[in-house]
Order: C-alpha cells, then sequence, then structure tokens
C-alpha cells in the first residue's frame, strides 16, 4: 500500500457509516478531533524517539502519518497539495525558506 492508497481510502471513510471504521468516527468527530488525535500520536513518536526505541518509534510514526492524513483529510487538503509546498521549497535553502515565514 502506498501513502496514496492510503489517503484515497481515508478520503473515502469520510462518507462511511461511522460504526463501520475508526476512520470514519473520527473524520464524524470534526476538524477539531481529528487534530487533537494527531498531536496526541506526535507526542507519543516523540516519547519513543527520545528513549531510543526503534521499533516504537517506527510504530508510532506509521500513526502519526496515518493521523496527518485524517487531519489533513478533514480540511479537504490533498496529498498532493502537501507535496506541491514541497516541491516549492525543494528549490530554495531550508535557511531561506525558513526565514521566508
Amino acid at each position: 500500500m502506498t501513502l496514496n492508497d492510503l489517503f484515497e481510502t481515508i478520503k473515502a471513510r469520510k462518507t462511511a457509516d461511522p460504526s463501520s471504521s475508526w476512520t470514519a468516527q473520527l473524520l464524524s468527530k470534526g476538524p477539531e478531533k481529528c487534530a487533537e488525535k494527531f498531536g496526541e500520536e506526535a507526542i507519543e513518536a516523540i516519547i519513543e524517539a527520545v528513549k531510543g526505541d526503534k521499533a516504537g518509534l517506527t510504530a508510532e510514526a506509521a500513526d502519526v502519518i496515518y493521523h496527518l492524513m485524517v487531519m489533513l483529510a478533514s480540511r479537504d487538503i490533498s496529498l498532493d497539495d502537501v507535496v506541491d509546498e514541497l516541491a516549492k521549497r525543494q528549490a530554495k535553502s531550508g535557511i531561506a525558506e525558513k526565514a521566508s515565514r
């Protein structure tokens, strides 16, 4: 499964019965809940990184990516939008890009 496949599945769950899937349940609670869950998963990934637990960090990183996509879908932001933004930034140095914000 690619990230694009996962994102398409997440988008399809926006109209699914919330009792049928975790993604549909999360999306039905609105963007604020999706953002909250993303934040929780990000903190868990930070904890695993600090502990140096490679397997734990790998699992939490998967959770972070999934919940980031759910949060994006909840606000109708496509994965392509994010990829396009990254492509724009690739042409600049990280220091110059950060200074422009």
